[in-house]
């Protein structure tokens, strides 16, 4: 019946990949993936002899006439993305197709880079009494509508912490919305290109600088802004590694559970 399994590579790094990434790899009689996204080194997986396609140049309908081969030939197919397949992969189109055409597909989760990017940068994204949620979207006005609702200005309005992919290239716009929104100037941003490659830049500004740090490193792909106040605030003692705490595999200490209690008011 053949199979294909879609590769969550991570945000570029060979050695990001999981166990059961580099598996499927292992195991595929075609690979397909994207060079323009993923280091080569992550080929080293592919056994001798597996037909290795570029995705850069092929479209939806070239990808699917390889599942359609597969599913005729018995053919195990990789289908390598950069970060995790569950984000701006274009995933969801190929399953579909996938279950049209009656061939079974899997899909392997990936590091997503605005988690790689918060590694590098040494930061946590949801730090207690600052922030406990992340936003994940991109700019209007791109190649893709935005459903209605979802512009930046919109996400902004909660003061969390956000990540912002696929925007670099209209830095004035992104930080136009993050302040109309009610991000303060001077709100932490962490700017990341090409994270865990090579040639990876790691810049931290404001909301107010945004757009001339942006400008002045002409970054305009490859680029992901994690956005908040989280980025700049001290860590708060978390309740689960309190000693008052208790859960089902630790008891509470009775007085420092009497102090917990009386901090919450």
């Amino acid at each position: 019946m053949g199979r294909v399994t879609i590769v969550g590579a991570g945000p570029g790094a060979a050695d990001l990949l999981t166990f059961r990434a580099a598996r499927a790899i292992a195991e595929a009689d075609v690979v397909i993936w994207a060079a323009s996204l993923v280091q080569a080194e992550v080929l080293q997986h592919a056994r001798e002899g597996a037909e290795i396609m570029d995705s850069a140049a092929m479209s939806l309908e070239d990808v699917v006439a390889v599942y359609r081969r597969a599913r005729d030939e018995g053919l195990r197919v990789a289908r390598i993305h950069s970060g995790d397949p569950s984000l701006w992969g274009g995933t969801q189109e190929q399953v579909d197709r996938c279950a049209e055409l009656g061939i079974e597909v899997e899909i392997v989760p990936g590091v997503s880079s605005f988690s790689a990017v918060a590694a590098l940068a040494g930061r946590e994204l949801t730090i207690p009494e600052v922030a406990q949620s992340v936003i994940l979207t991109r700019l209007g006005g791109g190649k893709t509508p935005m459903p209605p609702g979802e512009e930046v200005r919109e996400f902004a309005r909660h003061g969390t912490t956000m990540a912002v992919f696929l925007s670099a290239a209209r830095s004035g716009q992104l930080a136009g919305e993050l302040l109309e929104g009610g991000y303060p100037t001077d709100t932490p941003v962490v700017v990341a290109y090409q994270v865990t490659w090579p040639e990876e830049l790691l810049l931290r500004c404001t909301v107010g600088t945004l757009e001339e740090t942006v400008k002045a490193h002409k970054l305009w792909k490859h680029t992901l802004f994690l956005v908040g106040p989280a980025l700049g605030a001290a860590g708060t003692r978390s309740h689960l590694y309190h000693p008052g705490h208790f859960h089902g595999f630790r008891r509470a200490d009775p007085s420092a559970r009497r102090t917990l209690r009386a901090s919450r008011g």
